[in-house]
């Protein structure tokens, strides 16, 4: 799988509380991920996860860079048993409809987390093989 610095939402971000991605991603001015080919996106587990119920992972658009209005596009949930290193989101592609702006909002459920870690962002491909 191929990361590239300037597409990454988030480099191994720590999450011990809800927060927004450390990146956000700046399609331009009068841009849109439209119809078309899919733009392919990594949502993984890099540290497992301690203590907390579940994490919610939303991918977010705006046309303003400090998201005073964001839109949510796609969520996805996994349960504690499910944030071990390895594990993906199953959010494989940036979807229709985005804005200027994106990032990715981690919502924390339960008890707050002493540990975790996520790697996001846009990706040349998704690997499949394990």
């Amino acid at each position: 799988m191929i990361l590239d610095s300037t597409t990454l939402f988030s480099d191994a971000q720590s999450l011990t509380a809800s927060a927004v991605s450390t990146n956000k991603i700046d399609l331009g001015p009068g841009r849109d991920i439209g119809p078309g080919v899919a733009v392919p996106l990594l949502v993984q587990v890099v540290e497992d996860f301690d203590r907390l119920t579940a994490l919610t992972v939303e991918i977010q658009t705006d046309d303003d860079e400090g998201f005073s209005n964001p839109d949510t596009l796609v969520t996805s949930r996994r349960e504690l048993a499910d944030l071990k290193r390895g594990r993906r989101f199953p959010l494989s592609v940036i979807p229709e409809g985005s804005r200027r702006f994106l990032r990715l909002n981690y919502v924390v459920s339960g008890t707050a987390p002493t540990q975790g870690k996520i790697t996001s962002g846009i990706v040349w491909g998704v690997q499949s093989n394990r």
